[in-house]
């Protein structure tokens, strides 16, 4: 074998040998760069994870409507004031008391009495409107008249009473309503409706307020 060819295949084999190395170099770069995407990928992932549940935390610690933020303290006070003792319909008897006339203005307390056997409680507004002898009602119902008050406290047989203001006819240039027969109320609190009867009562110059309730049986 002349000294050309033997040159000529040891070259070749050098390059061949180079080419297996080139080509096992970039097989493990490439497994190497999988290996390292996989692994930041996973990274990713995992910090994304940790991210989405540290907002979560933040969320359930903040006070809010889903969480179950508690109520304004008069609501709250209120309710724990009155609770299951709230006086109802059904243990309360009612009646309008005598016109109170001074000053172009007329008042009649609506009184409350505990017809029960246990403590009850009032604190607010009653609703009130006026009915013609056929149950019609007559206008509109009664406007808030002062603040909402404190809560009143009735043992059995005690009385409450809120106050029903109108005007003298003439003392507005607005006609009066025709005189009411029934007086139809709603007890602060209360979905159940009362009646009670009156003779007198009408409104005039487009006046007709009731306050909230307080202790006895006249203001």
């Amino acid at each position: 074998m002349s000294l050309t060819s033997t040159s000529l295949r040891r070259g070749r084999q050098v390059a061949a040998a180079a080419l297996i190395g080139t080509a096992a170099l970039a097989l493990t770069a490439c497994q190497d760069g999988k290996s390292s995407g996989a692994s930041h990928s996973s990274a990713q992932t995992a910090a994304s994870s940790s991210a989405s549940d540290n907002g979560t935390a933040g969320r359930q610690d903040t006070p809010g409507k889903e969480s179950g933020a508690a109520p304004a303290a008069s609501d709250s006070g209120a309710s724990t004031q009155l609770g299951a003792d709230r006086c109802t319909a059904q243990g309360m008897s009612l009646r309008l008391g005598d016109a109170d006339p001074g000053a172009g203005n007329i008042r009649y307390p609506l009184v409350f009495t505990n017809t029960g056997k246990s403590t009850c409680a009032l604190r607010g507004f009653p609703g009130v409107s006026l009915r013609a002898g056929d149950g019609e009602q007559i206008g509109a119902p009664a406007t808030h008249e002062g603040a909402a008050g404190q809560v009143v406290k009735l043992a059995p047989g005690q009385s409450a009473h809120a106050v029903l203001h109108t005007l003298n006819d003439g003392v507005k240039d607005v006609p009066c309503r025709p005189t009411a027969k029934i007086v139809h109320v709603y007890a602060p609190g209360s979905t159940d409706a009362m009646t009670t009867r009156t003779e007198g009562l009408r409104v005039c110059g487009d006046t007709f307020t009731v306050t909230a309730v307080t202790p006895g049986t006249e203001g």
